[in-house]
């Protein structure tokens, strides 16, 4: 796969879905290696949350590729391959893969100057690392750039290193060449370190700027390897951003004899038009009451919109019923079509609407709704939904009290299919380059035994990969976790997984899951999770193990076991910012090479369903590849866009694309086929809050 092909994803959902046409997106634009920035030095700047970029650059004697995602409002990931290459037509001679990320300090005031501290290939080949403070200050047209720089951005050696009067240790020697990948402890460290600075001018010409800039990269190991003609340190160039946001492209000469170029796309997911499934037809609510109450009324009227309801209660002033969530709505959406039809049959008397949002087993809080104000909202356009939500009711001990029978969990949904398009990328090879492999997966969801277990099976056709070359280049593991993935995508088809388990919420709380069977493509076996999420608060814990048996590739459809079992182990946490959209991740334990370490991620989430997750993972072992290097980090970016929304597409279905290396064996866990945190957010307050104004629309 070519540069050029890393970005046709990123372009194909640009003009797909559109997204930009109305953006307004901040004037700064890219860098050499993807950040923003100037020409060849990065910045302090920070794009809008979310968006993600992906692009190609060159300057001899490099041509990089990357994709980037601004994960939060201070927070900025890139993965990246750099090619060593002399020219755009050949083959590259060495490549140096890196994680990079860029975290805002502080923001920019009147007075004071936007703060970032950057990190290239914090994750990676030594080569391109280095790590940078940046400082940026706009007066009008102009936007000021200075920072100070270790590693490659240090390496011009304009003052002693600061950090050495902290510790010796950061006064270290610093190879720039060796096959190590990056550590920890080589972070900030070097004898000196280098400033940098530039300015940026936009032009009265929309979207034009020039950029001015000097670096203190002086490429000391690229003339130590050999008889290399190094560029000027300084750069002059234009760049042009149009006012649509949608790319960026800049062209710059280093000195009088080089000539640096970058092409960038940007898309903005929160503006996609994107959804689950698509929108229902709900009946109108009432403006006039009926004089009669039916609770079969309620229930056959709100099926028809959706909405499936259980135990329907009348006390007094009061209608309760269970309302059981699908997997493709929010749930406000959901509880709106409930509300509507529970009150259009409640009679003249109930003034409460109370519902129990469960999916199966799983309950959450019990949702008790002022009935005027739903009145006044939606059928007299006289309220909003916030008014809604301030009257509104959560009660967790009394949706604990009302058990789900195995009956009426068989009366409920039919299972139901969906498809996956799952997309592999791998800039992260010094090995092979770019990898790739593409799958669709089409899954059964939601099947039910005896109303106690629920059970799923799905297929995976592999439609392309280049991963041929693994077998031959990479050293082969006795029992290989995931390095055997060019085996299994031999198979035109396969069994992805088939499993039962079994889910249950002790409270609204306290949820736990057992499941067994084919639980992903690679591994069989049986385990469980257990998970705390205290309703209201932003945190969540829980703990998970899986007994994994490794699955034979060379077998019909993937269905043989080998002998090779394993033991994971974890303790997870998690924790919702508020209003971001956006939640951490951690996770610490036994993976399944038997090494241990931890994981954190962040994943932001959007409206309209659309999830971007960036993770990393630091075990106790590492991977080898063939000139001798190792690495004790397995890092990546993926995205989830929902399809389900346009015709003919089943209700549910998606496209993943997950950046990252493949056939990698340290750092991996199980792809279990229940994980109670993502069955629990369409019950939990975070959730709700979200989307509440859905209840209205």
């Amino acid at each position: 796969m070519s540069y050029p092909a890393l970005i046709l994803i990123t372009a194909l959902l640009t003009l797909v879905t559109g997204s930009s046409a109305n953006a307004e997106p901040p004037p700064h634009s890219g860098t050499l290696t993807g950040p923003l920035g100037l020409n060849i030095v990065p910045s302090a700047r920070m794009d809008s949350s979310g968006t993600i970029t992906a692009g190609v650059s060159t300057l001899d004697p490099y041509l990089h590729g990357f994709i980037g995602i601004q994960l939060a409002d201070p927070l900025y990931v890139n993965i990246r391959q750099s090619a060593e290459t002399s020219s755009l037509s050949d083959e590259a001679k060495r490549l140096y893969p890196g994680v990079d990320t860029k975290l805002r300090l502080l923001r920019e005031g009147k007075y004071t100057p936007e703060i970032a501290l950057g990190m290239q290939s914090m994750v990676g080949h030594k080569r391109m690392a280095g790590e940078y403070l940046a400082f940026s200050k706009r007066y009008q047209d102009f936007d000021f750039t200075a920072g100070m720089g270790w590693g490659r951005y240090g390496s011009a050696g304009h003052f002693k290193n600061p950090l050495k009067s902290v510790s010796g240790h950061f006064g270290k020697n610093r190879a720039h060449d060796d096959e190590i990948s990056v550590r920890p402890q080589d972070w900030f460290t070097g004898e000196n370190i280098g400033l940098f600075g530039g300015v940026e001018y936009f032009t009265p010409v929309d979207g034009l700027s020039l950029k001015l800039d000097i670096g203190a990269d002086r490429y000391s190991a690229e003339t130590a390897a050999g008889d290399f003609d190094k560029p000027a340190p300084w750069s002059a160039g234009f760049n042009f951003r149009p006012a649509s946001g949608w790319f960026d492209a800049g062209i710059a000469v280093m000195g009088l004899d080089k000539i640096m170029a970058r092409f960038t796309l940007r898309t903005f997911p929160e503006r996609w038009n994107t959804s689950a499934a698509s929108p229902q037809t709900h009946h109108p609510m009432r403006a006039h009451r009926s004089p009669s109450s039916s609770p079969a009324m309620m229930q056959t009227s709100a099926r028809n919109d959706g909405a499936l309801l259980y135990d329907l209660q009348r006390d007094g002033a009061e209608v309760s019923a269970t309302l059981e969530l699908n997997d493709h709505h929010p749930a406000p959406y959901q509880i709106r079509a409930a509300a509507i039809n529970m009150a259009n049959h409640a009679g003249t008397e109930v003034e409460t609407i109370t519902i129990r949002p469960a999916r199966g087993h799983l309950k959450g809080a019990a949702i008790s709704l002022n009935r005027r104000d739903l009145e006044n909202a939606l059928a007299r356009q006289q309220g909003s939904a916030d008014e809604i939500w301030m009257n509104a009711q959560f009660d967790t001990a009394r949706s604990h009290a009302m058990p789900t029978s195995a009956f009426q969990l068989r009366q409920l949904k039919p299972a139901g299919i969906r498809f996956l398009l799952d997309n592999d990328i791998s800039l992260s090879e010094k090995d092979s380059g770019t990898l790739y492999r593409t799958s669709l997966i089409g899954e059964m969801r939601g099947v039910k035994l005896l109303g106690l277990l629920q059970g799923g099976t799905a297929l995976r056709l592999n439609l392309a990969d280049n991963l041929e070359r693994l077998e031959e280049i990479r050293p082969q593991s006795l029992l290989p976790v995931r390095g055997d993935v060019a085996a299994f995508a031999n198979s035109t088809l396969s069994l992805e997984r088939s499993y039962l388990g079994l889910s249950h919420s002790f409270t609204p709380e306290w949820h736990a899951a057992l499941a067994g069977g084919y639980l992903e493509d690679m591994y069989g076996g049986f385990g469980g999770e257990i998970l705390y999420r205290p309703f209201g608060k932003r945190f969540a814990l829980g703990a998970e193990s899986w007994l994994a048996v490794k699955r034979d590739p060379h077998t019909a459809l993937d269905l043989g076991f080998t002998l090779d079992h394993v033991l994971s182990l974890h303790l997870n946490g998690w924790y919702t910012f508020p209003d971001q959209g956006l939640t951490l991740k951690a996770k610490f334990g036994r993976y399944l090479a038997e090494d241990i370490g931890a994981t954190l991620a962040l994943e932001k989430s959007f409206r309209n369903g659309v999830q971007i997750e960036g993770f990393t993972t630091l075990t106790d072992q590492s991977d080898f590849d063939i000139f001798g290097g190792t690495t004790h980090a397995y890092s990546g970016l993926r995205m989830t866009i929902p399809l389900g929304a346009p015709r003919y597409i089943p209700d549910g279905s998606a496209m993943r694309i997950t950046a990252s290396p493949l056939g990698r064996d340290i750092g991996q866990t199980i792809d279990a086929p229940i994980n109670l945190y993502r069955e629990t957010d369409p019950l939990s307050y975070e959730h709700m809050a979200q989307h509440w104004s859905d209840i209205t629309h």
